[in-house]
């Protein structure tokens, strides 16, 4: 399974659990509805945290990638224009 899902799903659980634990709570509900709100921004925020971690790394990952076939295909040009001239010289 992706860690990014089991993140993704720790983080939903404790928000699930943090919002029953306040509405549950004998406070006032204007209290309890600025309690929802603020643990909901900071729960977000924890999220948008994680999710734009895990972005990075899949971009890390896209770039490396990307340079390494980059590098096969100019090896392979410069390779493929060396056997061009030794071909030249050869039948010249």
């Amino acid at each position: 399974m992706n860690s990014g899902k089991i993140i993704i799903g720790a983080l939903a659980g404790l928000a699930a659990g943090a919002l029953i634990g306040i509405l549950f709570a004998p406070d006032k509900g204007s209290d309890s509805r600025s309690k929802i709100v603020n643990q909901g921004e900071d729960y977000l925020d924890s999220v948008k945290k994680k999710f734009n971690s895990l972005l990075d790394s899949i971009s890390g990952k896209f770039n490396g990638g990307k340079v390494d076939v980059s590098n096969i295909g100019e090896n392979g040009k410069t390779n493929s224009k060396e056997t061009i001239r030794e071909m030249k010289t050869a039948g010249a």
